[in-house]
């Protein structure tokens, strides 16, 4: 169906939120002390002439997406700079429809141009095409929000026939000899129902201080927890994401054994290792992973 629904962007305004760190956080080979987020209003409008406004906001995770050579400093830069460019584009785009088809037409027909345009006048290294996908998420979680805004409706339960032109079919090709079709399929076939409760993941930072003996005078005396135990205690947390080095096999190893028994004494149910985007070759990960079975199978 789709059509009558459909919606244009007709302005988008960005904003920069910087944030402080409450503590370093180690990502990669770099220590984040601080991110800018880009938030973004976009205003569309439906076919009857009515217009809404929505929200979406980003971190420009530079060293996620952008790992290299050259300054933290000039990539951050580089990327607000990209985010400019696309609030101009976004604001001159005349693609109509459903958020999911303008954001395909987006990302297909206009991103590519627009990064090559802006990589070809700077000097020096290419912006690659992730940091670009992340400098456009903004843009493209606020269109989905003034979507939901302008119809009266959560975003979610827009992702079928009555709202969208085309099926997935439109979109996917199976493999060669795969015995599966997306024709008559949609987004909302294959998303559960909405839960009103997660359980939240606490990230355990390569930095932080775990036991009373990593603790020193850097470390923030401002009412909240710094060991890991507090924090558990305090929050009731049962899920941890381990930071680790992906470059020192013994260092990640012993940091898991270690989070993993403190989790273990105060009943963390799962664990989840997160090896930092370093790691260049699978066995790395095995090998720990089949240690731990070995030598430390609760955990």
């Amino acid at each position: 169906m789709g059509q009558g629904t459909d919606i244009r962007c007709v302005g988008a305004i960005l904003h920069y939120l910087p944030v402080e760190t409450r503590m370093p956080l180690k990502f990669g080979m770099e220590t984040l002390t601080s991110v800018t987020c880009a938030r973004v209003r976009v205003t569309v409008e439906g076919r009857d002439g009515r217009t809404a406004t929505g929200w979406g906001e980003t971190p420009l995770s530079v060293t996620w997406v952008w790992p290299g050579s050259l300054a933290y400093e000039e990539r951050h830069l580089t990327m607000k700079a990209f985010c400019e460019v696309l609030a101009g584009a976004w604001s001159g785009f005349n693609g109509e429809g459903h958020p999911l088809e303008i954001g395909h037409d987006f990302v297909e027909g206009q991103l590519p141009g627009l990064l090559e345009a802006f990589n070809l006048a700077r000097a020096g290294e290419a912006m690659p095409w992730l940091a670009a996908l992340v400098c456009l998420s903004a843009f493209d979680i606020a269109l989905h929000d003034s979507y939901g805004q302008l119809h009266d409706v959560p975003v979610y339960e827009t992702y079928n026939g009555r709202y969208l032109t085309a099926d997935l079919g439109h979109y996917l090709a199976p493999a060669a000899g795969a015995e599966v079709s997306f024709s008559g399929k949609y987004p909302q076939d294959f998303l559960v129902p909405r839960r009103d409760r997660l359980p939240a993941w606490h990230l355990v930072g390569g930095l932080d201080a775990i036991e009373a003996a990593d603790l020193d005078d850097a470390d923030p005396d401002d009412g909240h927890p710094v060991l890991l135990a507090d924090w558990i205690r305090r929050d009731g947390l049962t899920c941890l994401k381990v930071k680790l080095r992906g470059d020192d096999a013994e260092w990640d190893y012993h940091r898991l054994v270690r989070v993993g028994e403190i989790g273990i004494e105060t009943g963390v149910v799962w664990l989840t290792a997160d090896f930092n985007c370093t790691v260049q070759e699978p066995e790395y990960v095995n090998g720990i992973l089949d240690r731990l079975l070995a030598q430390e199978p609760r955990i």
